[in-house]
């Protein structure tokens, strides 16, 4: 590493777990961020400040001014611009070395396919079912590890499926695309501002997690958060052996 790289990551190498093989890892890897609204923009922020390698980022939308209540990354000046290249924008005035690759397209089946394998952690930070799915099929797919996030209203949730680890459900062991969910969007609920960031720094954290090497991931868990009474719940999850996703990848038997 180069000085004045030894010198911006300081803070992340003085930390044991992390050093400055942690930093090389991390420098070296591919983030994948499908969605650049509330829960992309911080995860995206904190993923470029602290060095990894590549940043795709897909996103279909563009900046609105009802968007600039929460996304932080986007500008008033930058209304109407897609929110790929607004966020494109922000990142590079934090770290210029990171590279970013922008795709202004939905993530369909063709896209994911194109994109998962290349990244090494993939973070949805999408607001349907329909993608969430999709990108969780590609997932398990590729085998690739997926940090998922959520936030609505005054509650937020975040977890990871990694179903390269035999023990670990996916997204549809835990929410099943045969059940009927309310699809809700905060364009008709709303959503506390700060929340997203909560949910998307969450999510920034155990992608970091992932591609440092470093503790222990969300694998077997759902986050829950209440912002209004300030509350954290962990609830375990389980594969599900019969699952239509990612029963068919990996061994029927657990080990």
């Amino acid at each position: 590493m180069r000085d004045d790289q030894l010198l911006r990551y300081s803070r992340h190498i003085l930390l044991n777990e992390w050093g400055v093989e942690g930093q090389e890892r991390v420098s070296r890897s591919h983030a994948l961020i499908i969605g650049a609204g509330g829960l992309g923009c911080p995860a995206a922020l904190y993923l470029a400040s602290a060095g990894v390698g590549q940043i795709t980022l897909v996103d279909h939308d563009v900046v609105d001014l009802t968007n600039l209540q929460r996304q932080i990354a986007h500008t008033q000046t930058r209304v109407g611009q897609t929110k790929v290249e607004s966020l494109q924008a922000a990142l590079s005035q934090i770290n210029s070395e990171v590279h970013v690759n922008t795709m202004a397209q939905r993530a369909d089946t063709a896209l994911l396919n194109q994109c998962v394998p290349m990244a090494d952690v993939v973070l949805d930070c999408t607001d349907n079912f329909e993608t969430r799915h999709a990108i969780n099929v590609a997932c398990v797919t590729h085998a690739k590890p997926l940090v998922s996030g959520s936030a609505l209203r005054l509650d937020g949730q975040v977890a990871v499926y990694d179903t390269r680890k035999p023990e670990a459900p996916c997204y549809a062991c835990v929410f099943p695309a045969t059940e009927n969910f309310e699809e809700t969007r905060c364009a008709t609920m709303g959503v506390l501002a700060p929340l997203v960031g909560v949910i998307g720094s969450l999510q920034a954290t155990e992608a970091l997690k992932i591609l440092s090497g470093i503790g222990a991931s969300l694998v077997g868990q759902l986050m829950l958060f209440n912002a209004q009474h300030m509350e954290w719940q962990s609830i375990q999850t389980q594969r599900h052996l019969q699952c239509p996703v990612c029963s068919a990848k990996r061994p029927s038997v657990l080990p």
